[in-house]
């Protein structure tokens, strides 16, 4: 398995009761698949993973697998307990994903000993590809290039999702260069953080794993097949097109931002957010569906 282009992070829409609602997120499944997205990564952050329990997160992905149309699936398995990391990866692979993605979840301050001891003790009874997820802005674990290459040694591990790239276009090349003479050959290297999108792909990046590509597909691929085609300028023209999402993703965080844009576009029913995270109301949402509205709706 090896993951390039767009890869898509989905809602996990819950009910006002608090419940996964199993038909909206089959709907934004069926959206992707129909958009032609190049993999689906439910569990995501954006797709609430920590907020859900073992059962909740395994018929997500049963539900996924069975709806992707062959495209594709890799489920968040993140939990601050090994043991648990270790469930959630048998619910997935029982599920029949095709990787699953790995962030390291926790209370506790972690070491990067810590964080290579789980790696390792994960990828060792995996049987599906592992993505190594780093997002420090959840997380609060910063990964050093040094512990990328150590991780990406690992058996079974086939991408690195990095926290966005430097804005200036040299320094992205550059970082990019960086981290691939430090990374297997094998291993793709993949950047989040939807602003840097353009941009890291145009550095080199191999895949987009993109929190607007699992509610705006189209949009998102607008991104990608431009940088795809070498067209720099056409990625860079996309998503500029974008700035006013991107700036309401760095004043709110991106999965409250698309929340606002899922419930308006009436793809999921609000609230529906996890609790206690509350949604954006009053003005911030009102601009929300404001740029939402001046991007064509589906952007």
């Amino acid at each position: 398995m090896t993951f390039t282009g767009l890869s898509a992070f989905p809602l996990t829409p819950l009910t006002a009761e608090g419940e996964v609602d199993e038909p909206a997120f089959v709907g934004l499944i069926d959206r992707l698949v129909a958009a032609g997205v190049d993999s689906l990564s439910p569990l995501g952050s954006t797709g609430s993973y920590a907020y859900l329990h073992r059962e909740e997160r395994a018929r997500v992905a049963r539900t996924a697998v069975a709806h992707a149309g062959g495209v594709p699936v890799m489920v968040g398995i993140g939990s601050p307990r090994t043991r648990d990391v270790l469930a959630h990866a048998e619910d997935a692979q029982e599920a029949g994903v095709s990787a699953v993605l790995l962030s390291p979840v926790s209370y506790q301050p972690l070491t990067p000993e810590d964080v290579f001891g789980l790696y390792e003790e994960v990828t060792r009874v995996l049987s599906v590809p592992l993505v190594v997820y780093d997002n420090p802005g959840t997380t609060r674990f910063t990964f050093t290039d040094e512990l990328y290459g150590a991780v990406a040694e690992l058996p079974g591990v086939v991408s690195i999702k990095i926290p966005g790239v430097p804005v200036d276009p040299a320094e992205a090349r550059e970082r990019v260069a960086r981290l691939r003479g430090l990374l297997p050959g094998h291993v793709t290297l993949g950047v989040s953080g939807d602003p840097f999108g353009a941009t890291g792909l145009n550095a080199g990046c191999d895949v987009w794993y993109s929190v607007l590509g699992g509610t705006l597909p189209e949009a998102a691929l607008a991104i990608v097949d431009a940088a795809r085609a070498g067209d720099a300028a056409g990625a860079v023209t996309a998503s500029e097109r974008l700035r006013p999402l991107w700036d309401l993703f760095t004043a709110h965080g991106s999965l409250r931002v698309i929340a606002v844009v899922a419930e308006h576009l009436g793809l999921v029913r609000g609230p529906s957010l996890p609790s206690p995270l509350r949604g954006l109301t009053g003005k911030e949402r009102a601009r929300v569906v404001s740029v939402v509205d001046a991007l064509g709706g589906g952007a």
